[in-house]
């Protein structure tokens, strides 16, 4: 009999690539979770992972594994969701995950929201971009990642979550005052080839928005300055060092001294927000709430 506990680290296993990572992510020591791979290839009568110099990756048995694992699992959470829903499930915590500005966007006014429609539910809210809260929703250390698309990211097909999309903003380009193009009513990306530019670091979502707009527009940004916070962003950019791409509801209550903020010529880099959470939670009686909170939400902002 395979137990599901050993499904759950065989797919954290796979997710991190290292026993390590795994273990971190599970709040277990690695040699407990090399125990429970043994155990589990016991179970099974298979080879599930091999170890290498770059860490771990499946075997062909273990990949077979793990999408049984994905169903099994999210199975499990639909199970959860029923008892939950059998036993009132009208009172407890859900802790949702999310970048700042989502969380001024949506996730306060849906905590504002549920606070009189749902008062039983309560809200934990983590400051997470989006390519660490969804590893946070897998590994369960929340309920809700509130994210952004990006390269790399779990699909909107991925088995092991659910999608609900939110909402999509453009960015418009920050220039300093002073800078050549601040008189126009637009800015051409591909007028901004040659100029030094601020954004966030390698790994935030929108840092790959606007180095694939530059792409687009034939260039290679060069990022001079580095800040995951826009206000900082657009502070730099008013000193005159720089030139940056911004996400609209990032520069609602944003010092615009020294600015000018234009819309990109063209058709302009967007983010699209969305809420994840395991796949089989979504109608679990304290998630649905939230998760149509966020929806309605997006809709009202």
């Amino acid at each position: 009999m395979i137990e599901a506990r050993r499904l759950h680290i065989l797919r954290a296993v796979a997710d991190h690539r290292t026993v390590t990572a795994a273990a971190a992510a599970l709040y277990l020591t690695p040699s407990a979770v090399s125990q429970q791979l043994t155990a589990l290839e016991q179970e099974t009568g298979h080879r599930l992972v091999e170890r290498g110099a770059r860490g771990v990756r499946l075997t062909p048995a273990g990949e077979i594994l793990l999408s049984h694992a994905n169903a099994v699992l999210a199975q499990l959470e639909r199970a959860e969701a029923e008892l939950a829903a059998y036993g009132a499930g009208e009172a407890g915590t859900v802790t949702v995950a999310a970048f700042a500005t989502g969380i001024a966007q949506v996730v306060a006014p849906a905590v504002a929201r549920l606070s009189a429609t749902a008062p039983g539910i309560r809200i934990r809210v983590q400051d997470a971009e989006g390519d660490a809260s969804l590893p946070m929703v897998l590994d369960r250390q929340v309920d809700v990642a509130v994210a952004v698309e990006y390269r790399g990211a779990p699909p909107a097909d991925d088995p092991r979550l659910t999608h609900v999309p939110l909402y999509a903003e453009p960015f418009d380009a920050v220039v300093p005052v002073s800078h050549r193009l601040a008189d126009g009513p637009e800015v051409p990306l591909a007028e901004l080839a040659k100029d030094p530019w601020i954004g966030p670091y390698p790994g935030n979502p929108c840092h790959d928005v606007v180095v694939l707009a530059c792409e687009n527009a034939g260039f290679q940004p060069r990022l001079e300055h580095l800040s995951d916070d826009f206000r900082a962003v657009v502070a730099l950019a008013s000193a005159d060092v720089g030139v940056a791409l911004v996400p609209r509801s990032a520069l609602r209550g944003t010092d615009l001294t020294g600015v000018v903020v234009r819309p990109v010529d063209g058709v302009a880099p967007t983010r699209r927000v969305f809420a994840a959470v395991r796949r089989g939670a979504e109608g679990h009686p304290l998630i649905r709430p939230v998760l149509d909170a966020l929806h309605a939400a997006a809709e009202d902002a």
